[in-house]
């Protein structure tokens, strides 16, 4: 099962894709941390979400990029941290935007059918009604085609607003 969850900074997303993940019943519950730790506040931000999954069995497998090639254990609940950092990761690091869509869902087409259940989170950084410079545009164009695939193939889409889980797709298997 895939289950996409969507909301804004501070949302509660990552609380509710937690909750998704520890009530599944699967004992191996995987977090991918996707985030590359630049600054003192990405430190914060790491050290915030570590302290969320303390005590409800997470292993924590790093992974920034490349995650058609991680080792992942069949049959686990896997939670992906999110598709912004590593859409960003991929668009910008070294192998360069040049196929960083098809890296990316190649990633999670694997860690979904390695997983029971794979939860992605996603940001929602598309109503601010910024101008970007083209670089910037160009990654949200990217990130709005990677959060539409992802919505396709996912079983359960939510968006978490002020805490509230909004159910835009539940099929049932």
């Amino acid at each position: 099962m895939l289950i996409l969850v969507s909301g804004g900074s501070g949302s509660g997303k990552s609380a509710f894709a937690e909750e998704l993940v520890v009530s599944s019943g699967l004992e191996r519950r995987i977090y991918l941390a996707t985030m590359q730790v630049w600054d003192g506040e990405s430190v914060n931000r790491v050290e915030r979400h570590r302290q969320m999954r303390a005590g409800k069995g997470f292993e924590t497998v790093e992974c920034p990029t490349g995650l058609a090639e991680t080792a992942l254990p069949e049959g686990s609940a896997i939670l992906l941290e999110d598709l912004t950092n590593l859409a960003a990761n991929e668009y910008f690091g070294p192998e360069g935007k040049e196929g960083a869509f098809d890296r990316v869902l190649k990633g999670v087409r694997y860690a979904a059918a390695q997983s029971a259940l794979l939860v992605v989170v996603g940001n929602e950084l598309f109503s601010d009604g910024m101008d970007y410079d083209r670089e910037t545009a160009a990654y949200l164009e990217l990130l709005a085609q990677l959060n539409r695939a992802v919505s396709q193939m996912a079983d359960q889409v939510y968006e978490v607003v002020c805490g509230i889980p909004i159910p835009w797709k539940e099929v049932d298997r």
